[in-house]
């Protein structure tokens, strides 16, 4: 991702492609986590209902990759000052920092990070969260890997920079308002979402299949989808540039396929219209 995707999106912008690099840097002054030394990171997600009314996501990611255990934990400590505090949970030391900073994951989307707990969870694997998200980590590293059919739709394309997938429950549909009945019939019928982001030196290419629970709630959400796709025309002309351009390749270039009781959709658009919105 850092050393091959990111310099094909922003070709030939040394100036981008720098400012991203020093947010990598970043990440690593204020938690002590080098982004470089990860050749794969997983992020987890679950839905949590804190309130009748209201969804949140709880996320935490397992990064892969060549680490130092002691070199870790050691930077990790440097890096908070004196401020971090370590807990021990099922044979595992996890570490806590203060961050309170704006942080930009693998220099390209910007989270807010308050407190941040990293964990080593074997020689290679590192989780980073909360620390109840990254407790809940080793929890799931003693019961096994993450559900199969999950990890099977997520890793479909092995050439993909990004594969993802997801179960979509019958709560956190009937939580979402779409705002139209229609629709949200439509879209109540997924049971499972998956994809993938690819990229080469010119394009990038996003795919995603919803799978629903019926052939005929397919078809019924891939004309929904089609409607969706004219209207969004309207919407395009509203934005600025250069998202506005973005905006209108992607859905000049969006395709929607139903194959049995699924729905594909898959657009694709240059790598230099994607550079053009980092900043």
């Amino acid at each position: 991702m850092l050393n091959e995707t990111m310099p094909g999106i922003v070709g030939g912008d040394a100036a981008k492609l720098a400012e991203a690099n020093a947010e990598v840097d970043k990440f690593k002054t204020r938690t002590g986590v080098d982004l470089h030394s990860m050749d794969r990171v997983v992020i987890g997600i679950r839905y949590t209902y804190p309130t009748a009314t209201s969804t949140r996501l709880e996320t935490v990611a397992i990064a892969h990759g060549t680490f130092d255990a002691r070199a870790v934990a050691a930077s990790v400590r440097a890096a908070a000052n004196g401020k971090a505090r370590e807990e021990k949970y099922r044979g595992a030391t996890i570490t806590v920092i203060n961050v309170n900073d704006d942080l930009k994951l693998l220099g390209l989307w910007t989270m807010r990070v308050n407190e941040l707990a990293i964990c080593m969870l074997d020689q290679n694997s590192l989780a980073l969260g909360t620390p109840a998200n990254v407790r809940a980590a080793v929890d799931a590293g003693k019961a096994g890997r993450a559900p199969a059919d999950l990890v099977s739709l997520a890793t479909r394309d092995t050439s993909a920079v990004i594969g993802f997938g997801a179960n979509l429950t019958r709560e956190l549909l009937t939580k979402l308002d779409v705002g139209n009945d229609t629709i949200a019939k439509d879209v109540g019928a997924i049971r499972q979402v998956y994809g993938s982001v690819g990229s080469t030196q010119t394009d990038v290419t996003v795919m995603m299949v919803a799978r629903t629970d019926s052939i005929d709630a397919a078809k019924n959400l891939g004309d929904t989808v089609e409607g969706l796709k004219q209207l969004g025309g309207i919407f395009t002309m509203r934005m600025a540039q250069p998202r506005r351009g973005l905006a209108e390749a992607a859905l000049n270039n969006l395709k929607i396929t139903a194959r049995g009781n699924e729905i594909e959709i898959r657009t694709q658009v240059t790598a230099a219209s994607l550079a053009a919105l980092i900043k």
